[in-house]
């Protein structure tokens, strides 16, 4: 395509959307002139699924819920006046604990502030809040933000030691929904532990979001935690962050939560626009669906051209592929959908997989995303009349030429510049594009089975290990072979599993198991060592 057609094509399709400070280029996309025309029909049901769902329809039949992480922002549209209330009461209540923890007047036991911020939890419960800490947070941090979102003892150790010292000023929010969640509960139960060694009561530090009636609100209840925040059943992980799961952790970071929350608001108004060529959600939905063939057949590649975004994509890979990633759709048919996204941050990309994705195996298309404004502030030149800012720009328009001279797609989407509003805005974005594309290849996207079912797996492996370690500890003295074990516990399908976690209890001193190597690694034996 010349030059002439291509700035036609560019003008045509270039989606700008002033009240939101946003654009959206679709133009090297490569799809034909008739595709936005074809996929209408299907658009404008995926329009109507929407409204269903907003309106408060059971949109996870698997579990019987609603999906409302749209009324979070906009509590008007809620399907009932209690839900209301609590959305506004929840906002007013966060506002109020953060103005009062950076008051003094909530204070730890010892000190006489709150400087630090640990978040313990995993998913939807830490990307989200890890993306917009990194994304909004500055040296002036009202708190100071730390994330414990692995089940990981060295993680938990290289958390707690960052902390050091200020363990004694530092404010814990344990969050998850069931109170359940493995992973949450063990950072938990290790943070605890660290409290109680500088002889500090965790409770006395400690604040819970989660469910109503949960374990982890009964325990919260019951040691008298500093205060509680509700989870609702109607909220994903996922979709969470613009509920307590992210607006505390924000707000006492010292975050503008009401510019984030209405950002997020005019993004869902703005979108629920049903002319498709001046809806963002939906054309991005459709670039999806053209770039994949609605199959998933190529990757989504995310490249912010933003220090400050490079979470973004870790971000976008949970709420993405957890969406989308669906073996079944919704008539029961066998579909295994999905798109899988990756990333990194630009310029850096320049000296990384650019190459393989200008010159490589072409199975991506490029999501690039540019903040116009550079800094708060003027640039210094690096060369006469150039600033740093400026080398960034270049790179990202270089790298996206590069690729289109190459027959590679790519979109980019255009922000005025990094503030609550804008994140706000931006996660609104992809939140209802996924709801949107979920609609256009007919998957549910509320629900996860995948994950649960990797959930119990991980249950049985440690069911497995404890009839392990308890055989050997029971025949002290002796030692033996993987399949020994395996056939002593009446568990020969599990041999593998068996031989893992020997490997894995041996190599740490915590259940005193002793590996004496065999001439080769499978007839090595364990016993116990106490």
């Amino acid at each position: 395509m010349n030059v002439k057609a291509l700035w036609e094509r560019y003008q045509h399709h270039l989606c700008v959307c002033p009240s939101i400070g946003m654009q959206l280029d679709i133009s090297r996309m490569g799809f034909p002139d008739d595709y936005l025309r074809h996929m209408e029909p299907a658009v404008q049901n995926a329009f109507h699924s929407m409204a269903l769902l907003e309106s408060g329809v059971v949109a996870n039949p698997d579990e019987n819920r609603m999906v409302g992480h749209y009324w979070l922002r906009s509590p008007e549209l809620s399907p009932s006046p209690e839900i209301r209330r609590e959305i506004e009461q929840t906002v007013k209540s966060i506002l109020k604990f953060a103005n009062a923890v950076h008051t003094g007047s909530i204070k730890p036991e010892k000190r006489a502030r709150f400087t630090r911020l640990l978040c313990i939890g995993i998913g939807g419960s830490a990307l989200g809040p890890q993306f917009v800490s990194d994304a909004l947070g500055t040296s002036h941090d009202r708190l100071k933000p730390f994330f414990l979102d692995n089940t990981d003892p060295d993680g938990i150790d290289r958390v707690l030691s960052e902390i050091g010292n200020h363990l004694a000023e530092t404010l814990t929010i344990v969050i998850s929904k069931s109170g359940g969640t493995i992973e949450t509960r063990n950072g938990m139960m290790e943070t605890a532990v660290a409290y109680r060694k500088n002889k500090l009561k965790f409770e006395k530090h400690a604040v819970a979001i989660t469910g109503v009636g949960s374990k982890l609100d009964n325990e919260a209840i019951n040691r008298k935690w500093i205060a509680k925040f509700p989870m609702w059943e109607w909220v994903g992980g996922r979709t969470s962050i613009t509920s307590a799961v992210g607006l505390l952790p924000m707000a006492l970071q010292g975050i503008d939560i009401i510019d984030f929350i209405g950002g997020a608001s005019r993004c869902d108004a703005f979108t629920r626009n049903p002319v498709t060529s001046t809806n963002p959600a939906a054309l991005l939905a459709l670039m999806w669906h053209y770039a994949t063939d609605g199959r998933g057949s190529r990757d989504m590649v995310i490249i912010p051209y933003k220090d400050r975004l490079q979470l973004f994509a870790k971000y976008l890979q949970q709420l993405i592929m957890e969406s989308l990633g669906k073996e079944k759709d919704l008539d029961g048919k066998t579909v295994n959908q999905g798109i899988a996204v990756y990333g990194n941050k630009g310029a850096t990309d320049q000296h990384a997989y650019v190459q393989q994705l200008r010159e490589g195996v072409n199975n991506f298309f490029v999501t690039f995303i540019e903040v116009l404004e550079d800094r708060t502030g003027r640039s210094i030149e690096v060369e006469p009349g150039v600033t740093s800012g400026d080398y960034l720009n270049s790179y990202l328009q270089g790298t996206r030429n590069a690729l289109y001279e190459n027959g590679r797609h790519s979109l980019t989407i255009t922000i005025d510049r990094l503030e609550a509003r804008s994140i706000g805005a931006l996660i609104a974005l992809y939140e209802r594009a996924v709801g949107l594309y979920a609609s256009l290849v007919n998957i549910n996207a509320y629900h996860q089975p995948g994950v649960e079912a990797g959930k119990k797996m991980a249950g049985a492996v440690i069911a497995i290990q404890n009839q392990v370690l308890a055989y050997l500890h029971k025949n002290s003295g002796q030692s033996f072979t993987v399949e020994e074990v395996a056939k002593a516990i009446s568990a020969k399908e599990s041999v593998e599993v068996i031989f893992k976690v020997l490997m894995h209890a041996s190599a740490n001193k915590d259940h005193k198991i002793k590996r004496t190597a065999g001439k080769e690694i499978f007839s090595s034996k364990y016993e116990s060592s106490r």
